[in-house]
């Protein structure tokens, strides 16, 4: 695989960004009457990244990130369990408020391993094959119309996993019709912003990815996208 000198930088902010989503995401917020959550107002920017990888790198690099941030966030689940397990030292006072917190996380992770999964996935094969339909031009469309089916998935499973149970069902659709609409209100908003990065990541890197003979299998590894 081609070595590129910023898509080791940008794997990492996605990542990061993925694991404060998870960890500020259990909070519902009130916004007249949007009922978001937390995460949206940050989450947001992995699709974003998503984009990028795709649109100049091409889905492998975008497949490559997408499953290092599986694996980031899982090893989250995993360690937020033995954190709240342990048993606490007789001085320490914080055991309670901190179980508090960090014992909805395993479930809102767990709901975001299979959103996140399901949702970017989508998002970086519809961008691939938008890319294809318009011959590289009109990066808006790709950009707004991946955003539009993949947080449509995203969203959807990640409300229903999440909330399923504690929230009635009309707070359930509540919740994702809100939260849909801030994600795809900040793609919209962040255009402008992804032309510039784009634009620069391409004449900086000498790429511009088309992704003709790609296996889009979430689990294939072989294969340069073209």
């Amino acid at each position: 695989m081609r070595r590129y000198r910023y898509l080791d930088l940008l794997t990492i902010g996605f990542v990061v960004v993925l694991l404060i989503s998870n960890l500020v995401g259990p909070k519902i917020c009130q916004i007249g009457p949007l009922r978001p959550s937390a995460a949206e107002f940050l989450f947001p920017l992995t699709y974003i990244c998503g984009d990028v990888f795709t649109e100049v790198y091409g889905y492998r690099s975008s497949r490559r990130a997408i499953w290092l941030g599986f694996i980031a966030m899982a090893l989250l689940i995993a360690m937020g369990r033995v954190a709240v397990s342990l048993p606490p030292a007789p001085e320490w006072h914080g055991q309670e408020a901190f179980a508090s917190v960090f014992s909805v996380v395993p479930r809102f992770a767990l709901a975001s391993l299979v959103a996140y999964w399901a949702g970017e996935f989508t998002n970086s094969y519809t961008l691939a094959k938008l890319k294809l339909l318009t011959g590289g031009r009109w990066l808006w469309t790709r950009t707004v119309g991946s955003t539009l089916t993949g947080q449509a998935v995203d969203t959807a499973a990640l409300v229903a996993i999440a909330f399923g149970g504690t929230q009635a069902p009309g707070m359930l659709l509540r919740m994702i019709g809100s939260a849909y609409l801030i994600k795809v209100m900040v793609e919209v908003v962040a255009t402008p912003m992804t032309y510039v990065v784009v634009g620069r990541l391409k004449r900086s890197e000498a790429a511009d990815a088309f992704d003709r003979d790609t296996n889009f299998s979430p689990f294939a590894w072989q294969g340069e996208s073209a």
